[in-house]
Formats: structure tokens, sequence, C-alpha cells
């Protein structure tokens, strides 16, 4: 693939890591490869990053065709700069795209789009503890009619934004809402597609746990409203009587590639895990009889989050007395330091820019 790179003519001044949020400020430059049924994917190109034209018949902005991935880059303690299993995230963007007939895109296409954009970047990796670049992949229908059909025509972009430590407090505990009333997902729809309108679909529960106090929803899933699907925007995981239980991939969850890692990682290192269905009820029991000794979020952003308490029907559940368990604190621990080079990658989940 020949990508074409137009240089900035002015290069924005770095800020300061002490003031990085998430998703507020943008490198130099961006990705942009356009497809039609025609002539496939063509015109790829690095641009200096601004505004983008759309038509206001655009196909994505009336029928929300769009997907998009989320990974980051890291910068070593010897200063090279490295991701985190993206292949996986660039086969996943196909299998979202597959399910909103997207033009898929070849996998060595967004590999090449990835290293060559962060290449020309990599002053913009930050290298202050927990900071790291937040890569944000996403491919959209571009057809300008209102006609409601296949996508004939589509465009691919990469923006990079460098990003704050997910921590700023440390790793404390999260308090989190069983979300009994709206759904997020049902099996046989975009529940595993990463788009835009699952996001949008959680809004409403998310903004009444807040209003309650909570920091995120659990959700239950959509037909029977009961068995545990996710939390928030992540991943789910309970250690319960010494067994690791996670809800198995039906077809409603979004299969996280952090997920997947904490997944292979436990197996390997001897714990019993089982990928299942797991009622609200059942974990209520476990929440009511002590046998839930941990819980965590798992996700790109937060790599895990720790839950200390649980709320259904508006009975609060404490876990582990409020405080990281030992596991969890471990695969934080063990993850971010393969992420950050700090540990040695003994899974080959690493790639050097």
């Amino acid at each position: 693939m020949e990508i074409k790179i137009t240089r900035a003519e002015v290069l924005k001044e770095k800020p300061d890591s002490s003031t990085l949020g998430f998703g507020k400020i943008f490198t130099d430059h961006m990705f942009i490869m356009d497809y039609s049924r025609e002539e496939g994917w063509h015109d790829a190109r690095i641009v200096p990053y601004g505004n983008i034209s759309l038509s206001p018949a655009s196909t994505t902005l009336h029928y929300g065709t769009e997907i998009f991935e989320g990974l980051k880059a890291y910068r070593r303690p010897d200063g090279e700069i490295q991701l985190f299993r993206p292949l996986e995230n660039a086969r996943r963007l196909n299998r979202s795209c597959d399910r909103l007939c997207l033009p898929e895109l070849p996998e060595e296409y967004f590999m090449e789009a990835l290293t060559t954009l962060i290449d020309l970047d990599r002053d913009w990796v930050p290298s202050a503890e927990g900071t790291s670049l937040y890569i944000r992949p996403f491919l959209f229908g571009n057809d300008e009619t209102l006609g409601v059909h296949a996508v004939n025509h589509a465009t691919f972009m990469i923006i990079l934004s460098p990003v704050g430590s997910y921590y700023k407090e440390g790793l404390n505990p999260v308090s989190i809402m069983i979300e009994d009333q709206d759904v997020r997902a049902v099996r046989g729809g975009t529940g595993e597609a990463k788009c835009g309108g699952n996001y949008a679909a959680s809004n409403r529960a998310g903004d009444r746990a807040e209003k309650k106090g909570y920091s995120q929803v659990l959700w239950l899933d959509g037909v029977e409203r009961k068995y545990i699907e996710e939390v928030g925007a992540m991943n789910v995981m309970f250690k319960i009587s010494g067994t690791v239980v996670t809800p198995k991939l039906t077809g409603s969850i979004l299969p996280g590639i952090t997920r997947k890692s904490i997944v292979e990682m436990l197996k390997n290192e001897g714990y019993k895990v089982e990928e299942r269905l797991l009622s609200v009820d059942e974990l209520a029991q476990s929440m009511a009889d002590g046998t839930l000794e941990e819980a965590w979020g798992c996700g790109t952003a937060a790599v895990v989050s720790p839950i200390g308490e649980l709320c259904y029907k508006d009975k609060v559940y404490t876990v582990n007395e409020g405080r990281i368990g030992e596991l969890t604190q471990h695969l934080y621990d063990t993850l971010t330091g393969i992420q950050w080079g700090k540990a040695e990658d003994t899974y080959n989940w690493t790639l050097k820019i």
C-alpha cells in the first residue's frame, strides 16, 4: 500500500503530561483512506489533523453505519514505542464491519496505516508514569444518499491522542449499579460489534447510575434480563469460591482484547476460569454468602478496574471489604508491566514501532 504523506507545516506544542485527560488533545497528523465498490480501498494518505467534510446526506449521519477500535501505544523505559496486540484490533474491526455491512479492511492495510502514522507522530507518545498514546481507528459509510442499502462508499481514518493515567488517584475500587430497566444489546443485534449505537444506547442508564452516585452500570441480557453481560464499556469478571467466572461471548457482548488476554494469562498461570452464563441471582447469592471474593472490569482504557460495591434492586453489597483484591492487583501489574515494557513479554503480545 502506498501512503501519501503531507506533513503539517506548523507542529503543535506538546502538552505537559500532568494536564492530559482522555481524548481532548490530538497529534499533528491523521490517516485517511477511501473505499468505493468500483475501486476498492484507495488513496491512502496521512494529512495534518483537522476537520473533515461530509455531505449532509452521508450514510453514517442518518443510519449509524460506523464502527471503531481503541488501542494504545506505550513508551518503554528504554525510550522505544510498542503496541499491545494490534492485530487483534484489526481482526475485531473486520468482524464489526461484517455485522454492519461495511467493507472490510485488509489486515496488512490496517497495520501499515497504524505503524506509519504512529512513527510519524512518535514524539507525541508521552513517557510519564501511566500515560500513553490512545489510538482511535474508525470506519464509516459515506454514501451521499438517503436510501437505506448496503454501503457503496466508505472512509477509514485513524486519529491519535496522548492520554493521562486512568488512575490519577490510585487503583481504587468503584461502585456499580446493576441495571434492570434498559438493555445495551441483544443476541443477534450489534452487541458484539464495536459501533457507536451500542454506546449511545447505554447513556440513559449510565446517567441514572451517576445521579445515584455509582460509577458504572452492570448490564443484564436483553431477553431474559437475567444474565450478567458487561460493566459500562468493559467486560467483567468475578472470582467466586476461587474460580474466575466471566460471561461467555453469546453475540451480545463485545469480545474484548483485554478480556481475552486475561483469560489466556489466568489459564496459563493455573487458575480455573469459566466462560459461561452467570445469572444475576447467582451473583447476588455469592455476594450475600461471601463467596464472591473479587470483581473487576477490564478494557483498553482502564486495563483492570476493581469493583468494591454492587447495588441490585436498591440492596448494596460490598466486595472484598471495598478493597482491591490480590488477583485483581496481580492482573493489573502483570498486564501494565507487559504493555509499558517493564516486564518480559512471554506471550509475544507486543509490537515495537
